[in-house]
């Protein structure tokens, strides 16, 4: 007697149909894949900057310390205080010194790196580039206080090469100097370009990989110089590798708050100074409106990066 298997599982039929319908309608299958993350880019990461903006417009009641919600631009033109405005320029000054730095130290090592580094050698740049990326940020940070103080191993190296003087005189210039190199904004400079150094080389690398040997070498026949082919062939081509490793360097710096904290004289940045309004004076609209200072810097960067092709290196 045979028997007969009756199926009753109705879900193949349906996947199927479901998956031919996507297959036939790309725009569908495009919309399903990325509605999760347009939701969690529209919520969360566009609303809270939404709500943040709002607060910058709420008031702080500095007797009661209490924040209301009566609307006011007193927070906005506080900015342009001259306590205020020089945290700004403070900020500002060392995320472009940073980013000139580290274009002129990263750029050697990444074009040595592509043009005549050995497959060894270039493993070896790739470790050393990438390997401090690994540790954490903060002991970073605290691995430099110690190396910058008078008991670390630089000041060790400029006593023993006679620098001590030389240290002295650079350390009394009122920009840049401080007592030691752990209290001064060279020390804060110097950390702030280690730290980010690596988000440099490697943006340059990638674009000068792009750029064809044989360019480079046509140059070379029509009669032009070493100097001439780099500034009319190669960084012509490589200057949008530049411009997206700026946006890391300049981006990074304009909002950290750990690094002037932890290294350097006294002197607020704007993250330092989101943090202690938000966190210690519990003033959130001031903190907000400080807050809108960085991201509207960095979406005009963004805006003049673009046009240099910037986003095709990254």
């Amino acid at each position: 007697m045979q028997s007969t298997i009756i199926n009753t599982d109705t879900s193949t039929p349906f996947r199927r149909k479901f998956s031919n319908t996507l297959y036939r309608k790309n725009n569908l299958f495009l919309f399903l894949l990325l509605t999760p993350p347009l939701l969690w880019f529209g919520v969360v990461y566009l609303g809270s900057l939404f709500a943040l903006l709002w607060q910058s417009f709420y008031t702080f009641d500095s007797f009661s310390m209490a924040v209301t919600n009566d609307l006011t631009l007193e927070n906005y033109r506080s900015l342009f205080d001259a306590t205020n405005f020089d945290i700004i320029l403070r900020t500002l000054t060392m995320a472009v010194a940073v980013t000139l730095a580290t274009a002129l130290i990263g750029f050697p090592i990444a074009y040595y790196m592509t043009r005549y580094g050995s497959r060894a050698e270039k493993g070896f740049f790739y470790i050393a580039v990438m390997l401090p990326m690994w540790a954490s940020y903060i002991v970073k940070t605290y691995a430099w206080t110690v190396i910058l103080s008078q008991q670390g191993i630089l000041y060790w190296c400029i006593n023993h090469l006679g620098l001590s003087s030389v240290l002295n005189h650079v350390l009394q210039i009122p920009a840049i100097g401080g007592n030691t190199l752990a209290t001064s904004n060279l020390g804060r400079f110097i950390v702030f370009t280690y730290i980010w150094l690596p988000f440099m080389i490697l943006p340059i690398q990638a674009a000068l990989e792009r750029v064809p040997t044989n360019l480079l070498q046509a140059s070379a026949d029509l009669g032009a110089k070493p100097a001439q082919t780099f500034r009319r062939v190669l960084l012509p081509l490589v200057f949008p590798g530049v411009v997206a490793g700026s946006i890391f360097t300049f981006s990074l710096t304009l909002g950290d708050y750990i690094i002037p904290q932890l290294i350097g004289p006294s002197g607020l940045y704007i993250g330092t100074m989101v943090y202690t309004m938000q966190g210690s004076v519990g003033n959130m609209p001031l903190a907000a409106a400080f807050t809108v200072v960085p991201i509207t810097l960095i979406f005009i960067y963004l805006s003049l990066a673009k046009r240099t092709g910037a986003f095709d290196a990254l």
